[in-house]
Formats: structure tokens, C-alpha cells, sequence
């Protein structure tokens, strides 16, 4: 029987993976280790081999397409091989996706010719602007009427009251996929509760949907429903010719990590009570010890370290004194730590990656300098394994190298806290009564869940960290 390449779990935490490349076409020859494709999750990208040996009968996915675990992406077997049985018995889903059997044809196996697979006809998209007056659901038996629809697809457009009868498919043998229900989703502007209420109950709408709604954000309410109403805003789009030509911008699908960062950013900012404290530290000492691993050179194991590597170490150890701030908040449950296991913001072309430096605490100044460094090459190569980026109980966001002076890091839920670092500026310091010295100073932007940490504790760790950042040298001789 075929063999049917299921899209691998990349994580416990992974529910779905974007594929990025394939890298085999229909009739190539693989091997079990050949890698046929390449795949993006929330967190990094991986090559998929094969799994089998044989011939690439039939690829079930299009690069970009958002696909499930556990679902077929491609079946292999030997040349000509009805595969319809084995996709059937991978998943009742994939199913659909399969061909009818065919008889074999009767000139011989070096010269027969495969049958083109029939093409389904493309289902016309509706204009957003019409009336919905059809039930959501789409029929999912057989006979006329029949379209497959994904899960994940049908209760996205549940969700978001959208038809799926208009709707053109474009996954295998013109499948609804969330991708497409999404698309559709870019082309109509946001509703209201009550007036996806409204559609999923299969009111009629009069005039349509509106371009802009008279809602906050231009949401379209039950009222502009009923009535077509439009905003002034939208009455008076008059836009520029040179504005609306489509060369003057370009959009980027929100998706992948991307998509990831973004639902996990409004996710902590929902669920969070954050506030942020900051404050500096003199970095006189810091600065000079520094200079001096400098001097040492990689010769003696210390070249490559740094500022930020000195406020990872600074961190590690000050945090195990201040146990309320090293941990999560979980369903009902605060869980602190004894062990740091250290998030370090790791910036990439695909979005923030947030890898783990475990036991933070229990390694030295050049074991965490040489795990940030080997994590933060990882996160930007796409060979970051999923398992690296999870398990923080801390994070540290460090945007010195910007020069920013002072922002608002948003924490990495369900963390605690997160601590962001600034560039280093000059600032007065009084070193006798009637005198003051300009000194460099390192600052700290703390951002805390005022839910599980108060403003007070949080405050004398901030300032812990300050003292330890100043004495560093006396920190990393203890």
C-alpha cells in the first residue's frame, strides 16, 4: 500500500505548520530520508523527509497553505499505484481529496500514459457587498451542492458569520481551507457581535454589507444592517488616484509566527494587568569589566561576551532571592521557581523568538553567553527547535543597541514579568556636597502582572538588579 506523509507534530505546543517549499514534485523518486518539503510552525522551520521510499504519486498541498497535524500533505508509492485506499484509511477527511479509481490502461507499464485528474470547476467568489440572506452552513454529503470544507475552516467562518457557499476553494480537489475562509475575511470589514448574530441566524440584509460601518474601528452594527447605513467616513472615500493604485503598497498576509507573536501580544495584554517600573544603573563597573574580558580575547574564553550577556548573569543570580518574580500564572495558580530558566527576545526576519536558557542560575558567565549566542544563531538560521522555546519563567527584552532610553516590553504570558534593557546614557551623580560627575547608567524597563506581583516587591527587585548591574565584577567573583 502507498505510503501517506502526514504533516509531523513540530512541538506540543504546535497545532498547525505553513508550508514553506516543497522540495520534490509529483514523480520524483525519494528516499525515506529524502526531505520533501520545508515547513513553517509558530516557532521555527524544519525539513520533512519523506518516510518512505518510492515515487511522489500525488502532493495534497499548495506552498502557503496553513496545514493541521496530523493531516496527508503527500502520498508515495510505487509508479501508477492507486492510492485512494490508503488515503482513505490516513484520514476520512483526506477522502475527499482522493481520486476515483481508474482501470489500468492495456498498452504496456513503460507506455501508458496517466490520465489527466478531472479539474474542479472554481466556485465564484461573492462580492463582500451583497446580501447574505443564505444559511451558514455549507451541505458536507454528496449529490449537488457538495463542497469539502476543513473543521478548522468551517468554524472560522462560524465564528465570523461568513458564508461559505461564495467561497472558492483551494485546497485538493477544491477544498474550503482556513486560508481561503481568511482571504474572504480581508475583503469585508469587521461586524459586531450582534450583527454576526444576525447572519448566523440567516437575516436578510436589504442593501448588503456595507464597505464601513458606523461601529468603533468602522465595525459594521445590526443597525447598519438593516438600514445599509455607511459612515460619513466611508461616503466620503474620494481617495487620491496615486493612493490607489496598487503598486504604492504592499500587503503581507498575517501569518505563520507572525500571526503567532500577534495573538500571544493581545492575548498577555487581555489577560494581564501590566504595568512597568523603570529605573538605571550606573554602569561604570559594568563598562570597564567588559572591556577588560575584551582585552582577555577569545584566547582565554571571554572575547565574545556581552553587555547583555553581564545582565542575563546579573539576572539569573538576583532572581532566586526574589522568588515572586520567577514564574507564571496558570488557571488559578501562581507557580513560582526555584530554578531560572531565562527567556532571551531574540529579534529575526520572521517575527520576536523567544528561546530558554535552562537553569540559568546554575551556569557561569561564559556557559549563558555561549547558550544566548548558539540560541540567538539558531532562532535567525530557522533551526530553532520548538522545545528550546518554551519553558520560560523570565524574559529579558534588551533594545540598548537602538539607543531607546525607555519602553513598555509587553510580558510573555503567562510569565510574571518581563525586564526590558535600554541603551546606556549619561547622568549626574552627586559625588560630594556642593559636586556631581557624569557617569554612564544602564537603564531597566520592568513590566509586571500587578495580578500576581504588587508595585512594591517589584520595585525592590528592580532595584536588587540595579545594585548587582553596578557591582558585577563582585557578582561574578562570589
Amino acid at each position: 500500500m502507498a505510503h501517506v506523509l502526514i504533516m509531523p507534530k513540530q512541538g506540543n505546543t504546535v497545532e498547525s505548520c505553513i508550508i514553506v517549499e516543497w522540495k520534490q514534485k509529483e514523480g520524483d523518486t525519494v528516499a525515506a530520508d529524502t526531505p520533501v518539503c520545508e515547513v513553517e510552525t509558530d516557532k521555527a522551520t524544519v525539513e520533512v523527509p519523506a518516510g518512505a521510499a518510492g515515487t511522489v504519486l500525488k502532493i495534497l498541498c499548495q506552498e502557503g497553505d496553513d496545514v493541521p497535524v496530523f493531516q496527508p500533505i503527500m502520498v508515495i508509492g510505487k509508479a501508477g499505484e492507486d492510492y485512494s485506499e490508503a488515503l482513505k484509511a490516513a484520514t476520512p477527511e483526506a477522502a475527499e481529496a482522493a481520486p476515483a479509481p481508474q482501470a489500468p490502461a492495456p498498452a504496456p507499464a513503460s507506455e501508458a500514459v496517466k490520465a489527466p485528474e478531472p479539474v474542479p470547476a472554481p466556485v465564484p467568489v461573492a462580492p463582500a457587498a451583497t446580501a447574505v440572506t443564505v444559511p451558514l452552513p455549507v451541505h458536507t454529503g454528496s449529490g449537488a451542492g457538495w463542497q469539502a470544507v476543513s473543521p478548522r475552516a468551517r468554524n472560522l467562518a462560524q465564528a465570523e458569520a461568513l458564508p461559505l457557499a461564495g467561497i472558492a476553494g483551494s485546497g485538493p480537489a477544491g477544498r474550503i481551507i482556513e486560508a481561503d475562509v481568511r482571504a474572504a475575511l480581508a475583503g469585508r470589514p469587521p461586524l459586531t457581535a450582534a450583527a454576526k448574530d444576525a447572519l448566523r441566524a440567516g437575516d436578510a440584509v436589504p442593501a448588503g454589507i456595507p464597505a464601513q460601518g458606523s461601529g468603533i474601528g468602522g465595525r459594521v452594527t445590526l443597525a447598519d444592517l438593516h438600514a445599509g447605513a455607511s459612515t460619513p467616513a466611508a461616503a466620503s472615500s474620494t481617495i487620491p488616484a496615486t493612493l490607489a493604485v496598487a503598486d504604492e503598497y504592499v500587503d503581507t498576509p498575517i501569518k505563520g509566527i507572525r500571526k503567532v507573536i500577534a495573538d500571544r501580544m493581545m492575548g498577555s495584554l487581555a489577560t494581564t494587568a501590566q504595568f512597568t517600573l523603570s529605573a538605571s544603573a550606573n554602569a561604570t563597573h559594568l563598562q570597564a569589566f567588559r572591556d577588560r574580558l575584551k582585552e582577555a580575547g577569545e584566547a582565554a574564553g571571554f572575547g565574545k561576551i556581552t553587555i547583555n550577556d553581564l545582565v542575563l548573569f546579573a539576572v539569573s543570580r538576583v532572581l532566586p532571592s526574589f522568588q515572586y518574580m520567577n514564574g507564571v500564572k496558570l488557571e488559578g495558580v501562581i507557580r513560582n521557581y526555584r530554578n531560572v530558566h531565562l527567556g532571551v527576545a531574540v529579534d529575526t526576519p520572521r517575527g520576536l523568538m523567544v528561546p530558554v536558557i535552562r537553569n540559568a542560575n546554575l551556569k557561569s558567565l561564559a556557559q549563558i553567553a555561549a547558550e544566548a549566542r548558539q540560541l540567538a544563531e539558531a532562532c535567525i538560521n530557522g533551526t530553532i527547535s520548538p522545545d528550546q522555546l518554551t519553558g520560560s519563567t523570565f524574559t529579558v527584552s534588551n533594545l540598548g543597541s537602538t539607543g531607546i532610553e525607555s519602553f513598555t516590553p509587553v510580558i510573555n504570558a503567562p510569565e510574571l514579568a518581563i525586564l526590558g534593557v535600554c541603551g546606556i546614557q549619561p547622568k549626574p551623580v552627586m559625588v560630594d556636597e556642593d559636586a556631581y560627575d557624569i557617569q554612564p547608567h544602564l537603564g531597566f524597563s520592568l513590566t509586571i502582572d500587578h495580578a500576581a506581583v504588587d508595585g512594591a516587591p517589584a520595585a525592590r527587585f528592580l532595584k536588587a538588579l540595579c545594585d548587582a548591574v553596578a557591582d558585577i565584577d563582585i557578582w561574578i567573583a562570589r
